[in-house]
């Protein structure tokens, strides 16, 4: 792969099942050393788009490039290098874990340590134990372990912490972020907003296979067009306000506190999250999902 070029490259992407367009002209690229989250509704095209990137399905138009090289020909070269973890995996429930990391590490020509990856996804203590004991997160960490021990480049994470409780998200952000640290490439899809917010350098949000929005998630509610206006009034009652310029209102708050000689208290103006973002733009699908519903006999 060229020095400076993307780990993932997309262009005019398309990929359609009889009469329906799954995925229509994607465009997106994903530096080396980057999360990038792919966000989108159920059926929106990013599983379509993630399983032509890792190679197990093919398109139908566009340019797809991943380490420089075309996953349309499922190239050896390429699957020594990249990383995957499916939303839903299985493995022989009477091995133990360290015996199945073992396995995995023959399976390439220069995996890591064992025990070293057993440690990077938090299942050191679990090492001698059997996959059918482990807890449901315990047992996505075998299959992050997995998909790690071949010291991949690339790893595509597909909705990685779906079921898991609090504590086990958390553990599973922090390994996320060690693969950053070690320099991994990772795309990220997940239907978890806060998630995306905390991992993602970048995201992109897709709905009909198509892109609507795409950049650092913190930029993404910067660029909407509403601001939050909130404050605690006299009464102590707190108040809040959207707009689309917040420049006249907030005249009208100060200039009138000050003429009544009151203090305007908590006052804050701020723009939507990435969340209130992602429901704006994808609120078309969640409408169309709901009129679906109502026409259903």
């Amino acid at each position: 792969m060229p020095s400076g070029a993307p780990a993932i490259l997309v262009r005019d992407l398309r990929k359609r099942y009889g009469d329906h367009d799954a995925v229509c002209g994607l465009d997106f690229e994903v530096a080396v050393g980057e999360v990038f989250g792919l966000l989108g509704p159920n059926g929106a095209g990013k599983t379509t788009t993630v399983e032509i990137l890792e190679g197990y399905r093919s398109r139908d138009e566009g340019i797809v490039s991943v380490l420089g090289m075309d996953p349309g020909e499922r190239p050896r070269a390429l699957r020594e290098r990249v990383g995957i973890v499916l939303q839903s995996c299985g493995i022989y429930r009477h091995v133990k874990v360290r015996e199945a990391v073992a396995y995995w590490a023959g399976l390439y020509p220069n995996p890591r340590a064992v025990d070293e990856v057993i440690d990077i996804v938090g299942l050191g203590e679990k090492r001698d134990a059997l996959a059918r004991t482990l807890s449901g997160g315990q047992a996505r960490r075998l299959d992050l372990a997995l998909a790690l021990v071949g010291d991949p480049e690339l790893i595509f994470l597909d909705e990685p912490t779906t079921g898991f409780d609090p504590a086990a998200r958390r553990a599973a952000w922090a390994t996320v972020r060690r693969l950053q640290e070690l320099g991994k490439t990772v795309l990220l899809t997940t239907h978890y907003l806060d998630e995306a917010q905390a991992l993602c350098d970048r995201v992109a949000i897709v709905k009909d296979g198509r892109m609507l929005a795409e950049g650092p998630p913190a930029t993404l509610g910067a660029a909407a067009s509403r601001s939050r206006i909130s404050w605690t009034d006299e009464d102590g009652a707190t108040q809040e306000r959207e707009v689309e310029d917040p420049t006249a209102l907030l005249h009208q708050l100060t200039s009138g506190a000050l003429a009544r000689g009151a203090t305007l208290r908590d006052l804050t103006v701020s723009r939507p999250s990435l969340e209130d973002v992602y429901l704006e733009l994808t609120e078309d699908a969640a409408d169309d999902v709901a009129s679906t519903m109502e026409a259903t006999p």
